[in-house]
């Protein structure tokens, strides 16, 4: 097999793997600087070592550029992916739970207000009173339980922000935000939603965050079932809500348990050491 560097970008490094006579066998990246890697081997081609070889550039170029470790994407549990890093030397370093909402079954959950808290809404873009401090805001995040996977954190800004929604809506799909605010207009926490380009079918969470200074409060719980109650309303055609979160994250694992909320797979995250 000969392998082959491809263009590569400040936040990604590529490689392809082909037979002798050039015809593709695999993909591999590795981004940057979380150190995550993916392997892409065609179905005809597996169990024949073109992810081996691949893996192996990889942690040289990786070794050679200071890295310590190498970290999977999500990999479905039982899968070949899954056997194929047990075989080498992988170890599990986070468990990921996903869970499903069936909006047509469940009843909207009556959770009470926080006090000293109002909820506001929005879709896509956030309004340019509220930009900065959700510019704040987005480090409720940082924390989050990982187990121990690495967790990069990247920093916010207003341009970030505006991406992130115009990405989505370059999608056709609805970015749908609620945020708690104090009494004095900062924002304690928030939830994120999007809804499919149909309006239909099942609308994914993209995170809930609540900022250390505000957790304890019930907040989390609120937003989200104030979201829910509302894109019941605004989007009649969907029929369920999609979350996922790490095992170690217990608090938010129950509170989607608690607002209906069942699993319905697991994924995990590994992770090699480069000595």
């Amino acid at each position: 097999m000969q392998i082959t560097r491809l263009a590569e970008t400040d936040e990604r490094l590529a490689w392809l793997g082909a037979a002798p006579d050039g015809r593709p066998l695999g993909t591999a990246f590795l981004w940057l600087p979380g150190s995550e890697i993916q392997l892409h081997v065609h179905p005809a081609e597996r169990r024949t070592g073109v992810a081996t070889g691949l893996l192996h550039d990889i942690a040289e170029v990786a070794t050679a550029r200071g890295l310590r470790t190498l970290q999977t994407e999500q990999i479905a549990y039982g899968s070949e992916g899954d056997h194929f890093c047990e075989a080498l030397g992988f170890r599990r370093v986070l468990g990921l739970t996903y869970t499903r909402l069936n909006l047509t079954d469940v009843v909207a959950p009556l959770v009470d207000e926080v006090p000293g808290y109002r909820l506001v809404h929005w879709e896509g873009t956030v309004t340019d009173d509220l930009v900065e401090t959700f510019v704040r805001a987005r480090s409720a995040m940082d924390d989050m339980p990982m187990g121990e996977a690495i967790n990069v954190t990247w920093p916010w800004d207003v341009a970030r922000l505006h991406a992130v929604a115009e990405v989505v809506a370059n999608r056709d799909e609805t970015l749908c935000t609620t945020a708690a605010l104090t009494t004095d207009g900062e924002m304690a926490g928030f939830t994120e939603l999007v809804v499919p380009a149909s309006g239909g079918g099942d609308a994914q969470h993209y995170g809930t965050g609540v900022l250390p200074a505000h957790r304890g409060h019930g907040l989390a719980r609120w937003m989200k079932a104030a979201q829910m109650t509302r894109v019941r309303t605004r989007f009649p055609a969907l029929t369920g809500l999609l979350a996922d979160a790490a095992d170690d994250n217990t608090a938010m694992r129950h509170i989607n348990e608690a607002l209906g909320y069942h699993p319905t797979h697991r994924t995990t995250i590994y992770q090699r050491d480069l000595t």
